[in-house]
């Protein structure tokens, strides 16, 4: 990924964020919120999705604007539903580490710790193991690029891959934009492989500290419909 040009000083900070919010409120335990973070100099903004929460719909994109000031980081979003929500916290170029508060509507009073990641450039080889519903295995290698972010806050993801399979032998990655397509959010990555022989939709979470994704998987559209599990690994370190 190539850096955003920064003032001196400043921490680099764009990129795929993942947070974790901790609900002190009462509210969701299971709330996630992922996108992107873009940085010119001290202004910041942002695209996010929360996943878990009643309030808010997963598809819908939090647009986040603030500033960064010496290693502190302050976003505010526009109003969803009525709902605004803030961040405050302490940031690195990869960690974050703070607060978040929802104010009006269906989530008003939703308050709690914060904790974040920035995702790795996933940019590379990934190999990869299919196992059915039947026990039966395939592999692959898929070669993707991870592109920038979007306006709903994902990161596109292109490329090709191979595959063992009785039924195909290559596939085209097709970018897309979130809900659709290929696209990585946090660390929630979904592939769209188009085959001559159906497509193969793979949905899985990036595991940073092992240098796996592991998920689902679906082949529909061909004479070789299945679904089952998958294990997709990085063959060279991811970077930044």
């Amino acid at each position: 990924m190539t850096p955003t040009p920064q003032s001196q000083g400043l921490n680099n900070i764009a990129g795929n964020w993942q947070f974790s919010p901790s609900s002190t409120a009462g509210g969701s335990t299971s709330l996630t919120m992922a996108g992107s973070i873009t940085q010119t100099g001290k202004v910041i903004g942002g695209a996010m999705h929360f996943d878990g929460s009643s309030c808010f719909d997963s598809v819908t994109t939090i647009a986040l604007t603030g500033t960064l000031t010496g290693g502190k980081l302050s976003l505010s979003s526009t109003p969803v539903n009525g709902q605004v929500t803030t961040l405050t916290g302490s940031v690195t170029d990869s960690t974050f580490s703070g607060s978040y508060a929802v104010t009006g509507g269906c989530a008003d009073g939703e308050t709690g710790t914060l904790t974040g990641m920035k995702m790795w450039n996933i940019t590379g080889s990934l190999n990869s193991t299919f196992t059915n519903t039947g026990n039966q295995t395939f592999s692959g290698v898929a070669q993707i690029t991870e592109g920038t972010a979007g306006p709903e806050g994902n990161f596109g993801i292109s490329g090709t891959a191979t595959f063992t399979n009785r039924c195909f032998a290559s596939g085209t990655i097709t970018s897309g934009v979130f809900p659709s397509g290929s696209y990585l959010l946090g660390t929630s990555l979904v592939l769209a492989i188009h085959t001559n022989n159906g497509t193969v939709t793979f949905h899985g979470t990036v595991d940073e500290s092992f240098g796996q994704i592991m998920g689902d998987y679906a082949i529909s559209g061909g004479t070789c419909d299945e679904t089952g599990t998958a294990v997709l690994g990085d063959s060279s370190p991811w970077d930044y």
